[in-house]
């Protein structure tokens, strides 16, 4: 998200709207149907939302592991305000097309944080703590996985190694596919460095990478994601 990632600080626990979601996975009516599992999903409202129309959705993350509900949406409106604020400071290197403004920007991400807290609270059987490469769930738990801005987002600070544990293992709890959104590191807009390579070790272990394009334009050169299957899936 910054031309520097070390600009930003931590890894920020971020806030996204189900229409985001939409946007940056290429989801479907059908696809809401299904059992997901959004890793990590930080104090994103989707789970929230998703489940409130029928759906069935789990969010797992480790933000999940030491903080009660209270705690957690303290630190999710304020890692909201700061996300916001580094927006602000750098919206040169934001396409502002998916959002019309740093102000509208600001608005989503609060209502996907109150969608968030108001989940939490009553229903915190949603909300998983768990840890890549090893998370706590059985194997083809879900029909789809969604994970965004974290693996490719961060690869200065997660290794080629780490990236391909983490898609096995988020492919072991996937029973169909696994979407991953973005594919660029934060603050560039070229791919990940290693994203060629990653997909032939990947192919190695029984899985196939494709990269697709995608209507969402929010981070400049980050409109595409990786729809990964086993070997020979339909």
């Amino acid at each position: 998200m910054t031309p520097n990632t070390a600009d930003i600080g931590a890894i920020l626990i971020s806030s996204r709207s189900l229409d985001e979601y939409r946007s940056m996975f290429d989801l479907s009516d059908d696809d809401l149907s299904r059992r997901i599992l959004d890793y990590p999903a930080g104090a994103a409202g989707f789970t929230a939302v998703v489940n409130r129309l029928g759906g069935d959705v789990t969010a797992c993350d480790t933000a999940y592991s030491d903080s009660d509900a209270e705690h957690l949406t303290v630190v999710a409106a304020a890692e909201a305000e700061r996300g916001n604020r580094y927006i602000r400071d750098h919206a040169e290197n934001y396409d502002w097309t998916f959002f019309a403004d740093p102000d509208e920007h600001a608005r989503v991400r609060r209502q996907a944080v109150r969608d968030f807290a108001e989940d939490i609270r009553r229903h915190p059987h949603r909300y998983v703590a768990g840890w890549l490469p090893s998370l706590p769930f059985p194997d083809a738990a879900f029909d789809l996985v969604l994970s965004s801005h974290l693996l490719f987002s961060y690869a200065d600070r997660l290794d080629r190694t780490f990236h391909l544990d983490a898609i096995r293992e988020l492919m072991r709890v996937a029973r169909d596919e696994l979407r991953i959104f973005p594919l660029v590191e934060s603050g560039t807009s070229v791919l990940c460095p290693y994203l060629d390579e990653l997909l032939t070790d990947l192919r190695e272990h029984g899985i196939d990478g494709e990269v697709v394009e995608v209507d969402y334009r929010f981070q400049k050169g980050a409109h595409h994601m990786l729809v990964c299957r086993r070997t020979g899936f339909p």
